[in-house]
């Protein structure tokens, strides 16, 4: 990368905001740049409930222009568990339903600090868990063909959902994608295991500064951010994942972690595909869809969601249950539940 464009970069990396104190600054500036300029696209958008029902679960769900594969994403937005929504994030999703042809359901978990952890993860794992284990919900026949997507906070999310379900011995799914991901809890400079921190947490898209900010949001106590189920990499056990794609940024202060998680997968015997994109800003899932690095990342997960055959298709064997939770049943009459195949679609 040459001098001028580093300084550029560095530029738009200064820290400009207080994230503890202006959060909410920024979530309004991600939707004002969300909706300029106005677009159409094919949505539908529903509610799941808790599991203590004591709230609904925003799902919107995005049809691509043409549909070419079966399998339905379901999407955990990034923003470090502090920013981003389905609004700020509908043209990245329309985007990823487009570029795959794949049904694409954005979860609109709660956000911290009004929601810290675990809130935001447990609407993700309820969306997850009914989605697996009644696909209908989807549209679809079998629950092989719901793929877990996140970037960021989000690739962490669906990291530590499928662990968790695997962990409860329900269903989990067959495949999941993780851009980017948070996978440790160390972004120091000083102290991370990781060299992309120290030689990319300064001058580039994301800070070191902004990252620890993010995680006191999420996790005000510091010794729960060791916890398996905020840094899957401090799990114990990576065995009975699925099939799994993580795509890293060179650029970008987690590289070494997200490659790292993509590591343990593959020596607790897990079939993992990596890839870098070089020169690429963490991030690069939400820029406009001529840039380099998305339609980088979007070739290979296109080969990625390709490389399944039918039996590659099938539901990941449940495993030996290591909690003895029944699976819940579906609120009686609820129609709060996403299901875009009986339901007419319009533009959002």
């Amino acid at each position: 990368m040459n001098r001028a464009f580093r300084a550029v970069l560095r530029l738009f990396s200064a820290p400009r905001v207080n994230m503890r104190q202006d959060y909410e600054k920024v979530r309004r500036f991600q939707r004002h740049l969300a909706a300029l300029p106005p677009s159409r696209y094919q949505t539908l958008d529903r509610q799941i409930v808790s599991e203590d029902g004591s709230h609904r679960i925003p799902v919107r769900v995005f049809q691509p222009k043409e549909r070419r594969r079966e399998d339905v994403l379901l999407f955990f937005h990034g923003g470090g568990w502090v920013t981003g929504d389905i609004e700020s994030y509908t043209p990245a999703c329309a985007a990823m339903a487009d570029l795959t042809g794949c049904v694409v359901a954005s979860v609109d978990y709660r956000l911290a600090p009004e929601h810290p952890f675990p809130a935001g993860l447990e609407d993700c794992r309820r969306v997850a868990r009914l989605l697996l284990e009644d696909p209908g919900r989807a549209g679809i026949e079998d629950a092989g063909r719901i793929v877990l997507v996140g970037d960021s906070a989000g690739a962490n999310l669906a990291a530590v959902v499928s662990l968790m379900l695997r962990d409860e011995g329900r269903r989990g799914a067959s495949r999941q994608i993780l851009l980017y991901p948070v996978a440790h809890w160390d972004h120091d400079p000083l102290t991370s295991p990781f060299a992309s921190v120290r030689e990319h947490g300064e001058g580039y898209r994301l800070t070191t500064t902004e990252v620890q900010d993010y995680f006191e949001l999420y996790v005000p106590d510091a010794e729960r951010r060791q916890d398996p189920m905020v840094a899957p990499l401090e799990a114990a056990d990576h065995s009975g994942q699925p099939k799994s794609l993580v795509i890293t940024a060179e650029l970008d202060l987690l590289c070494d972690e997200g490659e790292a998680y993509a590591r343990v997968l593959e020596q607790a015997g897990n079939t993992v595909r990596t890839h870098r994109v070089d020169g690429a800003l963490h991030g690069f899932i939400t820029l406009p869809r001529f840039s380099r690095p998305l339609r980088e990342a979007y070739e290979e997960i296109n080969r990625f969601l390709d490389e399944d055959s039918a039996s590659d298709a099938e539901p990941r064997p449940e495993a030996g249950p290591r909690t003895s939770a029944p699976a819940p049943a579906p609120e009686p009459g609820s129609a709060s539940e996403p299901d875009p195949a009986s339901q007419p679609r319009g533009p959002a």
